[in-house]
C-alpha cells in the first residue's frame, strides 16, 4: 500500500508538507508485527532503496515503511530560494519523523537509516529512548570529515558536468530542489563543526552500525564513534565495499541485521 501523508510544516513559511510513503512486507502479517522504518540518504527517496527493504522485511517477517523526506521523491519540493537550515537533520529526527509516525499510527518502530538517514535515526534514538525499539545505521555521519566534503564536491561536479542530474531526475519531482538542498547544506562552511556525540551518548535501544571499509564519504571513525559513545552498539565493517553496502553487499547486510534483530527479540527486547 502506498500514498501520501500531509503534515504541518515548521518554519517561517508554515503551510503543509505532502510526503510519499509505501508499506512493504510479507502478506498476512498480524497487525502487531514489528515495523521497520527506512530513512533514506541525502540524495535518496523511497524508490531509490530499490529491492532492499522488501528483501529485508521478508527475511525478518516484519512490516516495513519507506517514505521520501521533504524535497525528495514525489514529496513536496523545497523552494529553490529556501536553503535547508543547518539543523535540518535534527528537524527531520525530532519533528517530522515523530509527526509521520503519529499520522500513520506507528508505535515503537525500529529504525534503519542510511547516510543522512542514519544520522537522522541516531538523533531520533538518542532523543526519545522510549519511542524506538532499535536502530540500524548504515554509513551514518556523526561529524563532518574532510573526506565527506570532498565526496560531496565530486558529486556536485558530476551533477553539473556529468550525467548525475539526468540519473537522479527519474526519481525526484524537482531534482534541483533535492540535490542542492543536500549539497549546499553540507558544503556550507558554517556546518563544519556539526557533531552529534551528545545524542549518541543517550542511545539506550539496541544499536547496530554498518559501514563499508572503502566508503568514499567517510572514515570508519563514523561508526566507531557510535560504539565509543553507545558501548552496547554492535559494529560491522564490510571490506571491499563503499557507501552503499545494502546494494553492493546486500546478503551480508541482510544476514547481519537478521542476526542482530533475532538476538534482541529473543531476549524479549
Amino acid at each position: 500500500m502506498s500514498g501520501f501523508v500531509t503534515l504541518s510544516r515548521h518554519g517561517p513559511r508554515g503551510g503543509a508538507l505532502s510526503l510519499e510513503y509505501a508499506w512493504l512486507g510479507p502478506e498476512g502479517l498480524p497487525e502487531d508485527a514489528p515495523v521497520l522504518v527506512f530513512l533514506h540518504e541525502g540524495l535518496g527517496c523511497a524508490a531509490l532503496w530499490r529491492e532492499f527493504p522488501a528483501a529485508l522485511c521478508n527475511r525478518l517477517q516484519w512490516r516495513g515503511l519507506v517514505y521520501s523526506r521533504y524535497a525528495y521523491g514525489a514529496s513536496t519540493p523545497r523552494p529553490h530560494d529556501e536553503p535547508f537550515p543547518g539543523d535540518y537533520l535534527e528537524r527531520e529526527a525530532l519533528e517530522v519523523l515523530p509527526a509521520l509516525l503519529r499520522a500513520l499510527e506507528i508505535d515503537r518502530p525500529w529504525l534503519l537509516g542510511h547516510s543522512d538517514g542514519g544520522s537522522i535515526g541516531l538523533i531520533a534514538a538518542g532523543s526519545d529512548a522510549a519511542r524506538y525499539g532499535g536502530i540500524v545505521s548504515i554509513a551514518p555521519h556523526y561529524c563532518v570529515e574532510d573526506i565527506c566534503l570532498e565526496g560531496i564536491a565530486r558529486a556536485r561536479d558530476a551533477y553539473e558536468q556529468g550525467d548525475l542530474r539526468e540519473r537522479l531526475a527519474k526519481y525526484h519531482r524537482d531534482v534541483d530542489s533535492a540535490f542542492y538542498g543536500w549539497c549546499d547544506a553540507w558544503l556550507d562552511p558554517r556546518r563544519r563543526d556539526w557533531r552529534i556525540e551528545n545524542r549518541l551518548k543517550r542511545i539506550a535501544c539496541p544499536s547496530l552500525a554498518i559501514q563499508g571499509v572503502q566508503d568514499e564519504y567517510a572514515t570508519l571513525d563514523q561508526v566507531e564513534a557510535i560504539a565509543r559513545h553507545a558501548p552496547h552498539t554492535e559494529l560491522l565493517a564490510i571490506a571491499g565495499c563503499g557507501h552503499f553496502p545494502f546494494r553492493h553487499a546486500a546478503e551480508t547486510v541482510i544476514g547481519a541485521i537478521a542476526g542482530f534483530v533475532a538476538r534482541y527479540r529473543n531476549d524479549g527486547r
